[in-house]
């Protein structure tokens, strides 16, 4: 696969978590620069959407930090649910500079933006079955072990803003 200048990478990031990471770097190798959309950031203290923008942005900038990858390589933009998917990729464009190539797992994702004529390229899952951001809500929700499927950044922030209590009490 070659280089691109400029990719793509949209994700809800509720929460932010290893799968998440390994999605990051993997765009990374294949591009200079790498734009982070922060999808449905005007949703929070939701089931779904427990998280506001300013906590995940938080999250991934932590723990890719931690990582110690440069922070001179990407950039996190929020970017708002917009209810109809032909205007959705318009306002990502207008939102994003330019960007040669979308990086997904999302069937939606990687068919809107090839519709717009974009390369797309579908990030090879790792262990889906774990790092996935429902099952982690869901963990949280019941009580069991989660923290060893985010980030240690990841997890103390949750800690911080008590955001096990908050996914319980939406959970009712």
């Amino acid at each position: 696969m070659s280089k691109y200048k400029t990719a793509l990478f949209i994700g809800r990031f509720q929460p932010f978590h290893y799968g998440h990471l390994f999605a990051i770097k993997y765009a990374l190798e294949y591009s200079d620069f790498l734009y982070i959309g922060l999808g449905s950031s005007n949703r929070s203290h939701e089931r779904r959407n427990p998280f506001t923008a300013a906590e995940r942005i938080l999250m991934i900038k932590s723990a890719l930090e931690k990582e110690n990858i440069d922070q001179k390589k990407w950039m996190i933009i929020p970017i708002p649910d917009v209810k109809a998917h032909y205007l959705w990729t318009k306002v990502v464009r207008m939102l994003v500079p330019k960007f040669e190539v979308v990086f997904s797992n999302d069937p939606l994702t990687l068919t809107l933006f090839s519709e717009e004529s974009f390369p797309v390229i579908e990030v090879p899952l790792t262990e889906r079955d774990k790092f996935i951001a429902t099952e982690i809500r869901n963990r949280i929700l019941e009580g069991q072990p989660w923290e060893h499927l985010v980030p240690e950044p990841v997890i103390k922030i949750i800690k911080e803003i008590n955001g096990e209590e908050r996914i319980k009490k939406l959970g009712k």
